[in-house]
């Protein structure tokens, strides 16, 4: 029988990473990270504390993720898979979004993701024996290409995107640390941001791209649905190889 492997996963309150929570803990150990800690007693109440670790995390709070690192240590002694699920949408024209707005996704969606990333390679580097690991790091086809009424939030997924190529091709490959980026559709959450009303009445046309998008955001149908069975087509994996330029 194989050796339970220990997950972290942010974001675990609900969606994907409740859903991967729910999976995972079938055969192995996880460390559930939520700012609202009781969302998940539920979860509690099925399981053992050898199975299931519940941390309060702000992925905007850096000491908050420190904190959250050592506690895994204390509580399983290592981990395998580090899962960053956190996120903010908001759906609004780049004119029309509030600065506001803006910094809290880059502050979740890219500063969160990225400080994360940085501690879990220390981690997996220095505090694993033997030295390894998965970093899974949860993007959005938004960072392929860019959405209308989606501007900031495509950006900070963009900006997620090239940190962590970047971050994976400065690994050393004694590390045993290997990274992917997800890249999922639009699939139907409880998370799946919020749309902000039209101010300026440039932007009321019914035809324009922003406008369309909201009606197959939160109206239409969505590609997928959180009981993880996308269609490939929708679903991308990209494992950044951390190999020499030129080689990849």
């Amino acid at each position: 029988m194989s050796t339970p492997r220990v997950w972290l996963i942010t974001g675990a309150s609900s969606s994907f990473g409740r859903i991967t929570t729910e999976k995972v803990l079938s055969n192995d150990r996880v460390v559930a990270t939520i700012r609202k800690p009781d969302v998940l007693d539920d979860l509690k109440a099925q399981c053992l504390p050898s199975q299931l670790l519940v941390v309060q995390l702000d992925v905007t709070k850096n000491e908050e993720i420190k904190f959250t690192f050592l506690k895994a240590k204390e509580t399983f002694g290592r981990l395998d898979v580090v899962f960053y699920n956190a996120w903010c949408g908001i759906s609004a024209e780049v004119e029309e979004t509030p600065e506001e707005d803006a910094s809290l996704m880059f502050e979740t969606n890219f500063w969160g993701a990225t400080n994360v990333s940085r501690e879990a390679v220390r981690f997996l580097r220095e505090e694993n024996k033997p030295a390894g690991g998965r970093l899974l790091v949860n993007s959005s086809r938004a960072g392929v290409r860019a959405i209308p009424a989606g501007g900031y939030y495509s950006a900070s997924k963009h900006a997620l995107e090239g940190v962590t190529e970047a971050l994976a091709r400065e690994l050393d490959p004694a590390w045993n640390i290997m990274v992917t980026i997800i890249e999922p559709g639009y699939f139907q959450t409880h998370g799946a941001g919020k749309p902000t009303p039209i101010t300026h009445p440039a932007y009321s046309k019914p035809s324009l791209a922003g406008n369309a998008f909201r009606r197959f955001v939160f109206q239409g149908r969505p590609i997928g649905r959180t009981q993880l069975e996308p269609c490939k087509r929708y679903m991308r994996l990209k494992t950044c190889l951390n190999l020499p330029l030129g080689f990849r």
